[in-house]
């Protein structure tokens, strides 16, 4: 029997056209999974707000050993694919079609499982993501987990989240592992369909055994790479649920550009005023309807009200960590959207209820916000602050290091070091939340005495939860529900015997 003489021209535009018909195949396989997993992930779960960086890093692992372990193996396996598909064209090409047809048909019999893996690993993510912050949150609170016996519930909070984690994993894995087992099904059924032709072909005298064995070789090979490709769908899975949450994240609203150039007030006094300020976390529920406010340089400003009446939200307003839905805030006469944030944020100093300092040296933490600060101007602030003769009582003075969150000091001590932080750079517009709760008198006397160094000449808005404390404020703002409902001095409020007398008054009520 012999083997009809076949075309060099027609076995090279055979290759091309397989080629070209491979590729969009081995995209649909790595695309199409992609797809399903992200269409599932964006629907299954969204990014809650306490995810834990530490779960964030088990996500980028997770993508990284995805990509790591398998592309290189993907890029060989589609390599060896294509050289076996010529091999195959160049010995018969119909049954180089039989084997090619293969493909599609093994990739739509797995994409139901893949898709089915698919939410299964988007679940999974999403309970180790959860799983990672209440472990974080137990071991931060363990005093008071404590301390309020809740040890128990707290192991059946863990035990629930994790057994449904193991259960969601089994799923995942049980749905992943099906992908194998039906494209090597697939496969065999192209493996015999094309024995069965070779036979009938080396019966008509078409082909030679030879042939027919050596084309049965390649099939096998052939679909070796497929079959390994779709055995990381697990994988694949497991990466795109990882990269959702990941993207999910970096997808977030991003600030609005800076203007460029920014304009710069032509005075820096401090003078603050709000003009007819609207603003609302969604547009479905503003906070703020119109809210004006006209504060001059070097004056005292008190916020009050009950909780989530927007004192906060004013606040960051004013530095822009949002922007206006309308109106518009004034600082020196220039709106705060004209100004870079770096300026603007450059006219701040804030002293908040949370002390935070970083792990380094007490000198590096008190010069935070200035490069190359003198040390005597940070002497100067430490000795302002009433927090100089403490810190030369410690080892090695104002190079003592800092501990993460600053634990080997007092809370009082913390807030000290705050205010001297705020006195070096030099703000013209202070910002105080409640500084000295938690404390000793003896240490609340030091930091109101610092404050009230650190407050004098400087435009300041202070968040007050003790309303003791701002009697001497030039102006009090009283807010409920985002709006100011009174604003006037102590006396004057007082005189209108409205809700911020009520207020006053049940701080005292025996």
């Amino acid at each position: 029997m012999e083997n009809k003489k076949k075309s060099p021209v027609a076995t090279i535009i055979l290759t091309i056209i397989c080629i070209l018909w491979m590729y969009p195949i081995v995209l649909i396989l790595i695309n199409a999974l992609k797809k399903e997993a992200a269409i599932t992930t964006a629907g299954v779960f969204s990014i809650p707000t306490g995810e834990t960086w530490n779960g964030i890093a088990n996500f980028v692992d997770t993508v990284n050993n995805a990509l790591s372990q398998n592309l290189t193996q993907i890029v060989t396996q589609v390599v060896t694919a294509v050289g076996i598909l010529v091999m195959m064209f160049t010995t018969s090409p119909i049954l180089t079609a039989i084997a090619v047809a293969m493909v599609p048909v093994s990739l739509l019999a797995s994409l139901g499982v893949m898709k089915t893996g698919a939410i299964h690993y988007a679940r999974q993510q999403e309970l180790l993501g959860q799983l990672n912050g209440y472990i974080e949150e137990v071991y931060q609170g363990q005093e008071l987990v404590s301390v309020f016996n809740y040890t128990d519930r707290a192991k059946e909070e863990f035990d629930r989240i994790n057994g449904e984690l193991q259960r969601t994993a089994q799923s995942a894995e049980i749905a992943s592992g099906k992908v194998t087992p039906i494209t090597d099904l697939v496969n065999n059924l192209g493996y015999a369909v094309s024995a069965l032709l070779g036979c009938l072909s080396v019966l008509r005298g078409e082909m030679r055994i030879g042939d027919v064995q050596a084309m049965l070789q390649y099939t096998k090979q052939f679909s070796q790479p497929f079959t390994s490709i779709a055995g990381m769908a697990g994988s694949f899975s497991a990466a795109s649920a990882a990269a959702g949450r990941i993207f999910a994240l970096l997808d977030a609203s991003e600030e609005t550009p800076d203007p460029v150039p920014g304009l710069m007030p032509q005075v820096s006094t401090g003078a603050v005023e709000f003009r007819h300020v609207s603003f609302g976390y969604s547009p479905e529920h503003q906070l703020m309807h119109d809210v004006n406010i006209t504060v001059k340089s070097g004056q005292k400003v008190a916020i009050v009200g009950p909780t989530g009446a927007g004192k906060t939200t004013l606040i960051n307003l004013l530095m822009r960590f949002y922007d206006v839905d309308g109106g518009s805030i004034l600082v020196d006469g220039v709106d705060t959207k004209e100004m870079t944030r770096h300026e603007l944020r450059d006219r701040f100093g804030m002293v908040l209820q949370d002390a935070w300092l970083f792990e380094g040296s007490i000198r590096d933490n008190i010069a935070y916000a200035q490069d190359n600060l003198p040390e005597e101007k940070i002497i100067a602030a430490a000795r302002s602050a009433s927090v100089d003769s403490f810190i030369k009582t410690l080892p090695g003075g104002y190079d003592f290091e800092l501990s993460t969150g600053a634990e080997n000091i007092s809370q009082g001590q913390r807030q000290l070091l705050t205010i001297a932080r705020a006195m070096a750079s030099d703000p013209e517009i202070m910002i105080l939340d409640e500084a000295t709760s938690n404390v000793d008198t003896h240490t609340e006397q030091l930091i109101q005495k610092a404050l009230a160094k650190l407050m004098h000449g400087r435009t300041s808005f202070v968040i007050a939860h003790r309303l003791s404390t701002i009697r001497d404020a030039d102006m009090i703002l009283y807010m409920e529900h985002g709006d100011i409902l009174e604003h006037g001095s102590h006396e004057e409020l007082m005189a209108q015997h409205g809700k911020y007398e009520a207020l006053y008054m049940s701080q005292f009520a025996q």
